[in-house]
């Protein structure tokens, strides 16, 4: 990978390798989930740490047999273990679960796949029709290597054979390591049976060793999201421009045009429109609503029928109510809109409250701190504030009101009525403007 980052813990689709294929691994509601870590340990730890994960450490990388023995005391004494890998994320739940149920009976089940190319994979070798062993390519004769039948890795195994099989492997190969495969050769010879499962799709077993294998698998996985989206009737303008980094849910007739981001938890309600290049994270958007392009919203709430944007920045803790306008280059942060309020041109409102039918006109800022201590301003129903007007909080505007352009308020205005901080309008007829020097 050519980074300092442990290989699991390189991103995708916003979260580490390997927590998707933890994910996939608590959808089957297991007993125990342990996690084998070697390079990187401290940082694995650090960031994938769950009251449902435990850790074994492998000092020493001498296999995937090795790297399974050491989780071996953290097992329940009973049961099934499936074995996966933190660089194969895409791998589903649906896949899993076949290979458990395969082995819930007392047999070996291994996930296999057939390639066009199996360079560098591990053959499977079939006599009469059934497995009898796995083959590491470099320890493979030509005939193996023509095997397009491959190993995955990931394999069911029931617990009381487990410990007797990992104690039988040896490391007399090429690579001078105890490969866990040769556990399918044990299963033989003790007359278990062998089962075997295919992935639902191809590309669930890919891995990942290089910056170009992730942006692959980080396309299988978006084109997966958009299927199913569309699937549920939302309308991509383009299925191959979305990133879904997080959960989407959304309602019916949603539809969402190109290189749109979701992160966090995004809901989207019927009818929502989402323009081009929007980033969306950690909200709720009702029915009806429209953002228009470029706009960026996080930790938010928007109430029905509103307009964002375009190029409006909705920040943390700000709740929009039904029919709220934030147009371009506008800023919301941590405020309450109330409902049919707008902003529609170049403000910013933060740390506010704001009423019903409230107009906020360009240039508008709630000057909310003081260099030490954040302050909030409070502007009540219907009240109308003119461009380029200056509210420095604490301070509160009384329903009705009409502030004049220009004016800076820093003292409470009484309801009703028009404010205005006058300053008197100067003419100088002989004044000339300066000129360029050449």
């Amino acid at each position: 990978m050519y980074s300092d980052l442990p290989k699991v813990l390189h991103g995708l689709a916003g979260k580490p390798l390997l927590a998707h294929v933890l994910d996939a691994a608590r959808a089957l509601e297991p007993s125990r989930l342990c996690v084998v870590v070697g390079h990187g340990a401290d940082r694995v730890r650090e960031m994938l740490a769950a009251p449902d994960v435990s850790f074994a450490l492998q000092d020493r990388q001498l296999g995937t047999g090795h790297a399974v023995m050491q989780a071996v005391p953290q097992l329940a004494p009973k049961g099934t273990v499936l074995i996966l890998y933190g660089d194969v994320p895409l791998i589903s739940s649906d896949t899993l679960r076949s290979l458990v149920e395969a082995a819930s009976h007392g047999a070996l089940a291994i996930l296999t796949q057939e390639v066009e190319d199996p360079k560098g994979y591990g053959r499977i070798v079939r006599e009469g029709g059934k497995v009898v062993r796995i083959v590491e390519e470099k320890d493979a004769n030509g005939n193996e290597r023509a095997i397009r039948e491959v190993n995955t890795g990931i394999l069911a195994v029931p617990r009381e054979h487990l410990e007797p099989w990992l104690a039988r492997l040896g490391n007399a190969n090429a690579q001078g390591e105890y490969y866990l495969t040769d556990v399918i050769a044990a299963a033989v010879a003790d007359g278990v049976q062998v089962e075997v499962r295919h992935p639902a799709a191809a590309h669930e077993c890919l891995g990942v060793n290089s910056k170009t294998e992730l942006a692959t698998l980080e396309r299988h996985y978006r084109m997966n999201r958009s299927a199913k989206l569309m699937k549920q009737g939302v309308t991509l303008a383009d299925p191959a421009r979305i990133d879904v980094r997080g959960e989407l849910t959304c309602g019916r007739d949603v539809s969402i045009d190109v290189n749109c981001i979701f992160e966090g938890k995004v809901a989207l309600a019927d009818g929502v429109k989402v323009g081009a290049n929007c980033i969306l994270r950690d909200v709720e958007i009702g029915a009806g609503t429209e953002i228009k392009p470029f706009s960026l919203m996080e930790e938010a709430i928007v109430g029905a029928n509103a307009r964002i944007g375009p190029y409006a920045r909705i920040r943390p803790g700000t709740t929009l109510d039904d029919e709220v306008h934030v147009g371009n280059f506008v800023e919301v942060k941590a405020t309450r809109m109330g409902r049919g309020s707008k902003a529609n041109h170049l403000a910013y409102v933060g740390d506010s409250t704001v009423g019903r039918d409230v107009n906020i006109g360009a240039g508008t800022i709630t000057c909310n701190y003081d260099g030490a201590n954040k302050h909030r301003t409070v502007i009540e129903d219907n009240v109308h504030i003119g461009s380029d007007v200056q509210l420095i909080a604490p301070v509160t505007v009384g329903a009705g009101a009409t502030i004049g352009a220009g004016a800076t308020i820093s003292k409470d205005v009484p309801p009703g009525g028009l404010t205005l901080t006058e300053k008197k309008q100067v003419t100088k007829p002989d004044w000339k403007r300066p000129q360029k020097k050449k």
